[in-house]
Order: structure tokens, then C-alpha cells, then sequence
């Protein structure tokens, strides 16, 4: 009896420690997954900010990751089931969830390298992300553009280097990884070249280095958004004309980096006056990896389909295309998410 009363009271005091142990504060199995996003009034984070409003009714508490962000960081961080940490500055600072980053959303094309391991995730020792999975492609397109000043007489890049003009170039390379730095390449538009003529070439889009520019290169969209407002600033403060890229560059940037070949529509910013030319990205994808539970998945699609109008009411572009939602290029579509749309009988 006193062995048996020993055994019993060693299983209370294991089940004590057990149970005072730490307990997760986050994920699937408790309803509070961790999206990986950005600022709020970020494009991922706006899009974070649907996500967790969608959910909310049928009794998920995401956790939104602030700073999870950063062109390819994303993708790294949901791919990994990273822990967020802090990264810059914010005021008043934004909290960080408790636990790894379980799903999230970033740029489909962005997705697209992760999964195939090429541009930023070429030397990455992970390789291809191959566990990564769609949920919901949701539309939001953006178009690269290139404007000078409307009075600096240039009319084609490629003639900064032959006529040796001394200009100020700012050229944006946080949002589109190797495309911006590829066109730059294509017409030699270096530091070290603009530097010999006497100009400038600045990478930097905060509004301090926004000053005395004769060309901006970038992607664009009529947003206030961080990555897109200086475009929304500098063709109110000057007078630009929008320059087009020649067919082979637009050629090699649509097949190489999975771009779409669009027109910049007409009135987008002061000054474009005709639809012009371009590549353009496509939208925002809401992704996991092969870990998410599939009845989550299906939830999730289900959710961005019936709150659509959680979309327009944000200060982004987005939009819901039932013919697109399911598809994002090569990678796979989540199982549960596959089973939502079938239903719907968007995919077959």
C-alpha cells in the first residue's frame, strides 16, 4: 500500500511539474497562429490586418508579426518557422507575438523565388522552400516606372552614359529584389559611373534623399503605402514624363522574375497621360507551409472569400478574382484550401 501511495503521489507531483511547465502562447492548436506581415500601413500588413479581421469570426486569434518583412525576409521567416524579433524602429512600438511565425503573406513573385530557390534565395543553404503552399492569391497589381524630370531633355535612359549627363538618379531596391538593379545593369548605370560623371545614384526612397532628383526608377502603384509613396509625392511636387523600357528588356524582366506585361494605365500619377508599356506585378499571396492543419487552410479561403469587402476598405488596391484566387505560379495549393475552391467550384 505504501509502495502504491509513493507510486501514486510521484505521478501527481510529474503531472504537477507538467502542467506549471510553460505553455505556448501561440498557434494552431490553441487558435492564435502567428501571420508574418509588416507595418500597417504596409501592403503585407494591410493585408495582415484582413486576414486577422476575416478569421475573427469563426474564433481565430491571429497574431500579427509587425516586422516580419523586409523583400525576401517574409518567406524566409514563414518558410522557417522563425521566432519575429525586432527589426527598426517604430513608434509607438509594435508588439511581437510570442511564438514562431506560422503563415502569412508577401508578394507572389517573392513566393515564387522562395519555392524555386532562385534571384534572393539563389545562395540561401536552405534551397527551394518546396514546403511552402498556397491559400489565396488576392489581386494587387503594381507597374514599374520610369520618370525623368519633364525639363531635363532626356528622353531614353541610355543616354545618361553616351551624352555623360550629371544627373541624380534614385532608383528603389527594397521591393523588387534583382529586377531594379538587372535594369540598371542593362543601361550601365552604376555608382561608381554616375559617380565619374559627376551625378548621383541613390538607392535610398526616404523622403530625405527624395531632394534635387532627375530620374526615379521603381515600382509604383497609387498607394500612400512606405514602398510606393514616393511615387504618390515626387509627380505632385514635379513635372515628370514617364519613359518606356525597350521590348527586349521587358522581354527578359517578364520571363526572368515572372512579371506581367501591362500597360501603366492612363492617369495613374500627374503627368502619365497614355497607357504605357511595362512589366507589373501581379499581387499579394496568403501562404503557409505543409504543417498548416488542413481544416485551418480551408477556414482561411473560406473566410477571404465571404468577407471580400474587407479588402476595399483598406488603403491598398486590393481585389478578389474568384478565376485567379487559387493560383500562384508553380507552387502548390494547400489541400485544405484546394477542397474550399472545389466546392465553390472555382478550380475543378
Amino acid at each position: 500500500m505504501l509502495v502504491l501511495l509513493a507510486a501514486l503521489a510521484g505521478d501527481f507531483r510529474l503531472a504537477s511539474a507538467q502542467n506549471t511547465g510553460p505553455q505556448r502562447e501561440t498557434g494552431y492548436a490553441i487558435k492564435k497562429p502567428v501571420f508574418g506581415g509588416a507595418c500597417p500601413t504596409c501592403p503585407w500588413g494591410a493585408m495582415a490586418e484582413v486576414v486577422k479581421a476575416a478569421l475573427k469570426p469563426y474564433g481565430w486569434d491571429v497574431q500579427v508579426c509587425y516586422v516580419c518583412a523586409g523583400g525576401p525576409r517574409e518567406a524566409r521567416m514563414v518558410a522557417g518557422a522563425m521566432m519575429p524579433v525586432p527589426r527598426g524602429s517604430a513608434s509607438p512600438p509594435l508588439p511581437l507575438p510570442k511564438g514562431p511565425v506560422d503563415f502569412g503573406a508577401t508578394g507572389s513573385q517573392f513566393l515564387q523565388w522562395a519555392y524555386l530557390g532562385i534571384h534572393d534565395f539563389a545562395k540561401d543553404p536552405e534551397g527551394p522552400r518546396k514546403h511552402l503552399r498556397v491559400v489565396a492569391h488576392i489581386q494587387e497589381p503594381t507597374y514599374y516606372i520610369i520618370a525623368v524630370k519633364a525639363d531635363s531633355g532626356i528622353t531614353d535612359l541610355s543616354q545618361i552614359v553616351e551624352k555623360r549627363l550629371r544627373v541624380k538618379i534614385m532608383a528603389s531596391t527594397g521591393i523588387g529584389g534583382p529586377i531594379t538593379p538587372t535594369i540598371l545593369s542593362f543601361y550601365g548605370l552604376t555608382e561608381e559611373k554616375m559617380k565619374s560623371l559627376g551625378g548621383e545614384l541613390r538607392t535610398e526612397t526616404d523622403p530625405e534623399h527624395r531632394q534635387n532628383l532627375d530620374v526615379i526608377i521603381g515600382f509604383g502603384s497609387l498607394v500612400n503605402a512606405p514602398e510606393y509613396n514616393m511615387w504618390y509625392e515626387l509627380s505632385q511636387k514635379h513635372d515628370l514624363k514617364y519613359l518606356e523600357l525597350p521590348d527586349d528588356l521587358k522581354a527578359k524582366l517578364a520571363k526572368d522574375f515572372y512579371l506581367d506585361r501591362k500597360n501603366i494605365p492612363l492617369g495613374l500619377f500627374r503627368g502619365i497621360n497614355r497607357p504605357i508599356p511595362t512589366v507589373a506585378r501581379s499581387g499579394v499571396v496568403i501562404y503557409g507551409r505543409t504543417d498548416m492543419p488542413d481544416d485551418f487552410a480551408y477556414t482561411l479561403a473560406k473566410a477571404m472569400d465571404e468577407q471580400q469587402d474587407l479588402l476595399q476598405w483598406t488603403h491598398m488596391n486590393f481585389s478578389y478574382n474568384w478565376r485567379m484566387v487559387w493560383k500562384a505560379f508553380d507552387i502548390p495549393l494547400h489541400p485544405g484550401a484546394a477542397r474550399y475552391y472545389r466546392e465553390r467550384g472555382y478550380m475543378k
